[in-house]
């Protein structure tokens, strides 16, 4: 009999974990881009533990209902629709159908303005987060900079309901409405203006992933024939609501590099337009300073 390496015979496997090893095998026939870590993190939801626990599932526990989970992801519905949550930086959100899930590329770009908002010589910094979805940016900027302001702004109610939710006890003042007008009252006297826009182009429709395609609200994912609509009315209202000297930060795909720091040209009153990398080392997002005049 084949010994482990403590001496004694290997012990039986649970089924949960001998479900798990099968439920992966077919998440990756269906194309998911994380089989294993998806199929485990259905099987900590439905058995209400955590994915490094599963081993310590009794037999007699397992619980049918997993094989559901995995036939929804198997048609690609996202992981965190079905599971009801995201994880973003430090948080814990809700989220599900009608809202954008957060994805890791966006913590870079949170990432980013943090450190530049905490090396502002400002007590207070007055934030704005638009296009907010779940919540996500403006929930991490409030907490990791403690003595911030932050206004958080989404136009679509099927959105701001889960926003709601996930904002609900923070500091963070939520707003309905379009970000190319929201908060006249703030003008030149915001520190920070951060968003994850709507980036991609209407003609790369049939290329997008289905978990955002056919789960992500459009209005959250499409801006024009070349991505770039929204993010040039962000561009304006930033202008109108940073001070001199505040901070831009907008994120865009990673084939628009190059293209967004030229909107922030300084025919337009912005100066230090860059773009920078994400963790995978690609262009990710954009950043610019009001000028002064």
């Amino acid at each position: 009999m084949q010994q482990n390496s403590g001496g004694r015979p290997p012990g039986p496997r649970s089924v949960l974990l001998a479900e798990v090893a099968q439920a992966t095998q077919r998440l990756a026939d269906a194309g998911v881009p994380s089989p294993r870590f998806d199929a485990e993190e259905l099987a900590a939801h439905i058995h209400g533990v955590k994915r490094g626990e599963l081993h310590h599932v009794k037999d007699v526990d397992f619980d049918a209902r997993y094989w559901e989970a995995i036939a929804r992801r198997e048609a690609r519905e996202p992981l965190q629709h079905i599971t009801g949550r995201a994880f973003f930086r430090y948080l814990e959100l809700h989220v599900g159908p009608g809202v954008f899930v957060p994805r890791p590329e966006t913590e870079s770009v949170v990432g980013w303005a943090i450190d530049a908002v905490r090396a502002m010589d400002v007590v207070e910094p007055l934030i704005v987060d638009l296009c907010t979805g779940s919540g996500a940016i403006a929930l991490a900027m409030a907490q990791e900079v403690p003595r911030s302001r932050v206004h958080a702004v989404e136009l679509s109610e099927d959105a701001l309901e889960w926003t709601r939710k996930n904002v609900e006890g923070s500091r963070v003042v939520l707003h309905q409405g379009d970000a190319l007008t929201a908060l006249p009252e703030l003008d030149g006297q915001v520190d920070l203006v951060i968003s994850n826009p709507p980036y991609i182009p209407l003609t790369e429709w049939e290329y997008v992933a289905p978990e955002a395609r056919d789960h992500d609200p459009e209005l959250a994912l499409f801006s024009g024939e070349d991505g770039l609509d929204t993010i040039r009315g962000i561009e304006r209202t930033a202008h109108r609501l940073l001070r001199p000297g505040g901070l831009v930060v907008i994120e865009h795909a990673d084939t628009q590099g190059g293209q967004v720091p030229w909107i922030f040209n300084e025919e337009a009153g912005w100066a230090d337009a860059a773009d920078h990398p994400d963790l995978n080392n690609r262009p990710r997002f954009a950043t610019a300073r009001k000028a002064t005049p």
